[in-house]
């Protein structure tokens, strides 16, 4: 009954989404900013609710479907008009050779790789590769006015403050004892494929290990489910809103609460990104005050380590818990759980793997095959390759041409995203550009792009921001271009 239910609702708000994305495509990158927020939450509450298995797995291919809606329309245009939307640069040609590379890695034998990974880790990590692309050439291919671009900018900044004020109440009004016994344990590990061990079978960053069977730290993961989700949500926001000169008083606390959720993430590799992207910023607008802000956030960051623990909110291991932390001190021994210390667990981690992810690379150039890194790797049960960093993972997967492939892109991307700000003097340009540095920054330690939210949002965003004026118009443009009176036609004629 529930699944049937929620079905119906499904078909009736997706046609109703496809149609209106049809109509303006960029609608889609609303839905996404919001939706895609929520998307994690959503699946936990339908899980929760018997809503389960290839129903479950229909309804969370919305985003997918209105992407592929966007694109649709925007390739008719194409073709009707007989010309592309826009003007092809040589970020658009790195972008293409990369999904092509990609697309062709798909279809090559795993045996011919010495890959392990099955069609449904194929086909995981070919969605996970081409998102980013899929999304930055509709963002290219919509040209819209500076109105919709400031649309575009308050709808993201609020939305990440509203996800701010939920993951707040949350980390002191709901006992992690709640979170133990939520739909969120199956959900992750039986509906998404996640081998977590973390308290209560949670995801392992749902809360920081201080050691031994001292009580955890919460870390804030709001509608996420996921604390590092959430902290890239708020560092692109909190660097558009950087940007953003006008209304200051409203801008104000909407800032101030994301930069308090973005604390509580703890997340120390999103502040280091935050200061990178400020850095940026200031280059881009040739502006003294984005540097102090750098400065002042890094100092920011140091000085949390050490103020975290005691006034975020706590909770206690299970026994259960706690076998599981005597075994895993047992395979990783000199471990310190100390947050400036390079043999923290996390630290530690992303280092391990950043290294042997690296090795992976020089040691095995022609790469795997798809499936064979990452997330992708750890939902199918697949032996990991390389994890964490993008860079490493796209080696891994498609040896050393996917992996230059993909830096040159994230590289020139970011080129032509501060060419296009310091050209048009436009504040937006410079948010996302500032934002595009602290993802590139991210990628080399985390897999940016397992977020989809970053893969969709911040990729669409960056093409409509690079699709310069001057440009052909696009599908927007002509969407909204009037149909001209049969007597002027005449006049002219």
């Amino acid at each position: 009954m529930a699944t049937g239910i929620a079905l119906a609702v499904y078909g009736s708000l997706l046609a109703a989404g496809a149609i209106a994305v049809w109509v303006r495509p960029v609608r889609a990158i609303y839905a996404w900013i919001v939706g895609v927020a929520i998307h994690n939450a959503v699946g936990a509450l339908l899980y929760h609710a018997g809503v389960r298995g290839h129903a479950l797995t229909a309804i969370q291919a919305w985003k997918e479907i209105l992407l592929a809606v966007a694109l649709a329309r925007v390739a008719s245009t194409a073709v009707r008009r007989r010309t592309l939307p826009f003007r092809p640069r040589l970020v658009d040609a790195i972008a293409a050779a990369y999904g092509l590379v990609v697309c062709i890695y798909a279809l090559i034998p795993q045996d011919a790789l010495g890959g392990h990974a099955d069609s449904h880790a194929v086909g995981l990590a070919l969605k996970h590769n081409l998102i980013p692309v899929a999304a930055y050439f509709l963002g290219r291919s919509l040209v819209v006015t500076r109105r919709e671009l400031v649309g575009i900018a308050w709808t993201l900044v609020v939305a990440a403050a509203a996800v701010a004020v939920v993951g707040l109440i949350d980390v002191y009004a709901v006992s992690i004892s709640w979170w133990r016994r939520s739909a969120v344990v199956p959900y992750f590990h039986k509906q998404l494929g996640y081998d977590y061990h973390g308290t209560g079978g949670l995801p392992e960053n749902f809360i920081y290990n201080v050691g031994g069977d001292k009580p955890f730290l919460r870390r804030l993961v709001s509608v996420f489910l996921s604390p590092l989700a959430t902290a890239y949500m708020l560092v692109v926001a909190l660097l558009v809103a950087a940007a953003f000169a006008r209304r200051v008083r409203i801008l104000a606390p909407l800032c101030a609460v994301a930069a308090a959720g973005l604390l509580f993430t703890f997340s120390r590799s999103s502040l280091i990104a935050l200061a990178a992207g400020l850095v940026v910023l200031g280059v881009v607008r040739a502006r003294v005050w984005p540097f102090v802000a750098a400065a002042a956030t890094v100092a920011v960051a140091v000085a949390w380590v050490h103020v975290f623990p005691s006034i975020a909110p706590t909770g206690r291991f299970t026994p259960a818990d706690i076998r599981q932390q005597h075994q895993t001190a047992h395979a990783h021994p000199g471990a310190q759980f100390n947050p400036e210390s390079e043999n923290e667990p996390s630290i530690r981690s992303h280092l391990t793997s950043l290294r042997d992810g690296a090795r992976t690379v020089v040691h095995h150039p022609q790469g795997y095959g798809l499936g064979n890194a990452g997330q992708t790797a750890s939902r199918t049960g697949t032996p990991i390759k390389a994890g964490e960093s993008n860079y490493t993972e796209m080696g891994a997967e498609m040896g050393i041409l996917g992996s230059l492939l993909w830096a040159a892109w994230a590289v020139a991307l970011l080129l032509a995203l501060a060419g296009a700000a310091r050209r048009t003097k436009h504040w937006l340009a410079a948010g996302v550009t500032a934002a595009f540095a602290a993802a590139v920054v991210l990628a080399i330690q985390t897999d940016v792009i397992g977020d989809p939210w970053m893969g969709y949002v911040l990729w669409a965003v960056a093409g409509v921001t690079l699709t310069c004026r001057d440009e052909a118009p696009g599908v927007e443009a002509v969407a909204r271009a009037p149909i001209p009176r049969v007597d002027a036609v005449r006049a002219r004629s």
